[in-house]
C-alpha cells in the first residue's frame, strides 16, 4: 500500500513539474524508444517486434455438470531479440480460488477450486508444472531448454475447472447456460517495453493479450447451441437443415431473422441429434476467444454492409432467454452499432465477420462477443450493447494493455458511446445520459483520489478514482482534443493512429505522438494538462470590458483543466448569441484567458455553459445578478 501511494505521488509531482513541451515518460517506456521499437513520430519503430501464438483448443462442457475439461497445443513464436527461459502462463480463472488476491470480496457461489493443470508438455515431452497453492493467475514455467530469438516452441496442456455459480464476466448463467471466457491457459504477453506481463488478475482490472490464431472445438450434448468468437466451421454438421437455412439467410439479410425460436427449442429440432456435437470455430490475429452455450436460448440474426468499398457484410446476432423482452430487439441494436461505428466514429469498417450479444450478467466485451444484462428500459439495453461493441476497436483491433492503461480502451468506448448516442437520442438526451453516468461521479467528488493523473498505471489503483480515469475523464479528454482540432483533423489523426497500431500494442505515447505528427502541431501542452495533470473543470467568469470592436470577456481557470465551453451573451435589445471557445484559449496562459466578443450591441449578461464538460462550481459562471448592462 505504501509503495503504491508513493508511486502515485511521484507521478503527480513529475507531471506537475513537466514543461509544456515535454511529456513524462517512465524509464521502461523510454528504454523502448531508445531501442528503436517505438518512434517519436508515433509509428512503430524500425526495431518493433511482437510475439504471437497458434492455439488449437478442444473443450468439453456437459451442463448441468459444471466441470469443463480441455486440452490445447500452443505453438509460440518468439519474434523478440531475447532468449526466453521462463515464460509466464496466465490462468485467469484462478481468481475464483480461495485466497486469490482480488479487489473486492467473494461470495461462496463465486469461489471454486480454480484451474487444475492435469498434464503439461514442452515440445511433446512431459514437464512438471508449478502447482503452488499460493500462486494464482500468473504462473512462471521453467523451460527445459531456452527458447532462442526467432524460434518457436510447442506447449501442451490438459486441464479442467468448475464453472463458477456466480456469473460475472464468465460462469454459469443458469444450470444449462454457461458463458466461457478466459477458460484456457495462455502465454502472457512478452513486449518490447516491459518484458513479461506478470501482473496478477485481481478481477476489477481487465486484460492484456497477444494477437494469436485460434482453432477451438467446443463439445456439447445434442440440443445445446454454442455461440462464439470466430467462424463456425461446417455448420451443417451441428445444425439441422431448416435452422441452417435460416442461419445462412441471416448472414446476408437486412432484416432480423429468428434463427431459433422457442418453438424450435421445444421441438428439439435445432441441432444434429448426435449424443455429442462438436462446434468448431476459427479466428486469426485476434487477442482472445469466448463462448456462450445453452440448451434453451433462442437465436436471432441479421447483417449489414460495413465496408462500402468491398460491400463486405458483418453479421449481428443475439442469443437469449425468450422471456427477456428487450433482447428481441438486441440483434437490431447490434446491427445498428456495426453500421454506425463503421461509417461514422471511428469510421473504420468493422474488422470481423460478426458480433454476438449473449444474455448474461457482465456488460463485458470480448472479440466478436458481448455478455450483456437484460433491462426493462430498451434504451439502456441499446446503450450497453453499443458500448460493448465499440470495444471492438479498442482493445481488440488495437492490442491495448487494459490492465495498465485502461483509459486507452474504456475512454474510447465511452467516447463512441456518446457520439452514437447523440445520433440515436439527440444531443440533449445523449448528453444528459453522459453527464449522469460518466461525468457527475467525478466532477462532484472532491476526494484526492479523483485528482490522480489519467496516465497513472491502472494496476497501481483501485476504486472510483481508477474508474473515472478510465471512463468519463478520459473520454472528456478525447472529446476535448476533438473540439480543439475539429472533426476532420481529429478523424485524420485517429485513423492514422489506428492504421499504424492495429494488430499491435500501442502505448499512450504512441497515441500522443501520432496526433502530434499527423496534425502538424505540438499538442504536448494539451496532453500534459488532460492526461498527466491533476486538474478538474472549474471556470470562473471574470470581468466583461468594452473594447474597440465590442467586448473582452475574462475567464479564470480555477480547476486547471483545459475544457471547451460556450459563452452565452444576452444583449439589452433582447437578443442573445453563443460563442464557443475551444481549449486553445489556454495554450499560452493556463490560468487566465480573455475572449473577444465583436459586437455593436450592449451586453446585459454573460454566462458560461460547459455542457458535458460539467463545471465543479457553477456559482461563478455568470455575471453578477442585478447588473443592468456593461
Amino acid at each position: 500500500m505504501h509503495k503504491q501511494f508513493f508511486f502515485i505521488a511521484a507521478i503527480i509531482l513529475i507531471a506537475q513539474s513537466a514543461s509544456a513541451q515535454d511529456l513524462f515518460m517512465p524509464r521502461d517506456v523510454r528504454q523502448a524508444f531508445n531501442k528503436g521499437t517505438r518512434s517519436a513520430d508515433g509509428r512503430p519503430g524500425k526495431n518493433y517486434w511482437q510475439n504471437r501464438g497458434r492455439y488449437t483448443i478442444n473443450i468439453t462442457a456437459v451442463p448441468p455438470d459444471r466441470t469443463i475439461r480441455g486440452s490445447e497445443t500452443i505453438t509460440y513464436f518468439n519474434n523478440s531479440p531475447d532468449t526466453i527461459n521462463s515464460p509466464s502462463i496466465k490462468l485467469f480463472l484462478n481468481i475464483h480460488k480461495p485466497g486469490a488476491p482480488r479487489n473486492g470480496g467473494a461470495s461462496p457461489d463465486y469461489l471454486t477450486s480454480g484451474m487444475h493443470i492435469d498434464k503439461f508438455a514442452v515440445n511433446g515431452k512431459a514437464t512438471p508444472f508449478r502447482d503452488d497453492p499460493n500462486v494464482f493467475t500468473n504462473v512462471n514455467v521453467r523451460l527445459p531448454q531456452p527458447l532462442l530469438p526467432h524460434d518457436s516452441i510447442q506447449l501442451s496442456f490438459d486441464w479442467h475447472y468448475d464453472v463458477s455459480l456466480q456469473s460475472g464476466r464468465e460462469g454459469m448463467i443458469d444450470s444449462t447456460t454457461y458463458f466461457l471466457a478466459y477458460f484456457y491457459p495462455r502465454v502472457a504477453v512478452y513486449d518490447d517495453y516491459n518484458g513479461w506481463d506478470r501482473m496478477n488478475f485481481t478481477d476489477s482490472h481487465e486484460f492484456y493479450s497477444d494477437f494469436n490464431d485460434y482453432t477451438v472445438t467446443v463439445n456439447v450434448p445434442k440440443n445445446c447451441i454454442v455461440w462464439g468468437t470466430g467462424t463456425l466451421q461446417q455448420p451443417e454438421k451441428v445444425l439441422q437443415p431448416a435452422i441452417l437455412k435460416r442461419f445462412n439467410e441471416s448472414m446476408t439479410s437486412d432484416q432480423t431473422i429468428r434463427i431459433v425460436t422457442k418453438e424450435d427449442i421445444a421441438a428439439k429440432n435445432v441441432t444434429t441429434q448426435n449424443a455429442m456435437n462438436s462446434w468448431q470455430f476459427k479466428a486469426n490475429n485476434i487477442p482472445d476467444m469466448a463462448f456462450g452455450l445453452s440448451d434453451h436460448f433462442v437465436w436471432d440474426g441479421t447483417s449489414v454492409v460495413v465496408d462500402d468499398a468491398t460491400k463486405r457484410r458483418a453479421s449481428a446476432q443475439a442469443a437469449y432467454n425468450d422471456t427477456a423482452s428487450d433482447y428481441h430487439h438486441v440483434a437490431r441494436y447490434a446491427r445498428h452499432s456495426l453500421n454506425w461505428l463503421s461509417h461514422n466514429w471511428p469510421g473504420i469498417p468493422y474488422p470481423y465477420e460478426k458480433t454476438t450479444v449473449f444474455q448474461g450478467y457482465a456488460g463485458m466485451e470480448y472479440p466478436m462477443m458481448a455478455n450483456d444484462e437484460t433491462y426493462e428500459d430498451t434504451i439502456f439495453s441499446r446503450f450497453v450493447a453499443e458500448h460493448e461493441i465499440a470495444h471492438t476497436y479498442m482493445p481488440f483491433y488495437m492490442g491495448i494493455n487494459e490492465t495498465r492503461y485502461g483509459f486507452m480502451d474504456e475512454g474510447w468506448a465511452t467516447t463512441f458511446e456518446l457520439l452514437i448516442g447523440t445520433a440515436d437520442l439527440g444531443k440533449e438526451r445523449a448528453e444528459e445520459f453522459f453527464r449522469q453516468f460518466r461525468v457527475n461521479g467525478w466532477i462532484n467528488n472532491q476526494s484526492s483520489h479523483q485528482q490522480v493523473p489519467i496516465i497513472t498505471p491502472g494496476d497501481a489503483m483501485t476504486g472510483s478514482g481508477l474508474g473515472n480515469n478510465q471512463y468519463g475523464k478520459a473520454a472528456l479528454g478525447y472529446l476535448a482534443v476533438k473540439d480543439l482540432l475539429g472533426d476532420a483533423m481529429f478523424k485524420k489523426c485517429l485513423h492514422a493512429y489506428m492504421s499504424r497500431w492495429n494488430g499491435k500494442h500501442p502505448l499512450p505515447w504512441d497515441f500522443f505522438n501520432t496526433f502530434n505528427n499527423v496534425s502538424g502541431k505540438n499538442l504536448n501542452w494539451f496532453w500534459n494538462n488532460w492526461f498527466f495533470g491533476t486538474g478538474y473543470i472549474d471556470y470562473q467568469l471574470g470581468d466583461v470590458k468594452k473594447s474597440s470592436s465590442g467586448y473582452f470577456v475574462s475567464i479564470k481557470n480555477v480547476g486547471g483543466i483545459f475544457a471547451p465551453a460556450d459563452i452565452t451573451i444576452k444583449y439589452t435589445d433582447g437578443t442573445s448569441e453563443t460563442k464557443h471557445v475551444s481549449p486553445s484559449i489556454w495554450e499560452k496562459d493556463a490560468g487566465q484567458a480573455s475572449v473577444s466578443i465583436p459586437t455593436k450591441k450592449t451586453i446585459e449578461s454573460v454566462s458560461l455553459v460547459g455542457g458535458i464538460f460539467v463545471d465543479a462550481d457553477k456559482r461563478n459562471n455568470q455575471t453578477p445578478a442585478g447588473k443592468k448592462a456593461f
